[in-house]
């Protein structure tokens, strides 16, 4: 991209996106301004103007992100139709930007735990969980989920759907096909979700 494209206050969305790709590429050591300013063609000084120092880049980079997520499951939960269907949506959209944005989610979930996470941070950390935790009450209010607090529920079925986006990211799940195995796994926890006869 040119530098004379940044003209119009683009060069920090720039910046956070190329971030990203070079955290997918190559880690997160290698994330620097100054390296980030060399592979955007702009001056050295030019990152500064929008991020103080990588810390805040990295800030801006883990917060963008729990945005994009927690948007996602918001879009999926609100979707009209039977809330079954809806949770297995909110599962789906789950499994869609952890297996896109891998190594995001995992400096996401880091950052969530840092001593300097701000007030926003957290607050956007439990945002889906506090979505599907919601949409778990009202199945139950339905009468199609167990008894049970919802927030505990939700973490069990977060971690149904974390650890199978894991498989798919590392190569684990062979010849079998993420979207048939997010199928699969979904219809198992909602079986088990459902209260007992």
């Amino acid at each position: 991209m040119a530098a004379d494209s940044y003209h119009h206050g683009n060069l920090r969305a720039a910046l956070l996106e190329r971030a990203e790709a070079v955290l997918a590429e190559s880690g997160i050591t290698a994330l620097s301004l100054r390296g980030l300013a060399r592979d955007l063609d702009v001056s050295h000084a030019a990152p500064t103007r929008h991020f103080r120092d990588r810390q805040a880049l990295l800030d801006a980079l883990v917060i963008s992100g729990f945005t994009d997520l927690n948007q996602r499951m918001q879009r999926a939960a609100d979707i009209p139709g039977p809330v079954e269907a809806r949770l297995t949506g909110l599962g789906r959209a789950y499994v869609g930007f952890a297996a896109e944005r891998a190594a995001l989610l995992g400096l996401m979930f880091s950052a969530k735990h840092e001593e300097h996470a701000g007030e926003q941070l957290r607050h956007l950390a439990h945002t889906s969980l506090e979505t599907a935790a919601a949409l778990i009450g009202e199945a139950q209010r339905a009468g199609v989920v167990r008894p049970g607090e919802p927030v505990r529920l939700a973490q069990v079925a977060f971690s149904t759907v974390h650890g199978l986006a894991t498989l798919a990211v590392g190569g684990l799940l062979d010849d079998t096909p993420l979207d048939e195995a997010t199928g699969l796994a979904l219809e198992i926890l909602l079986t088990g979700l459902r209260p007992p006869r």
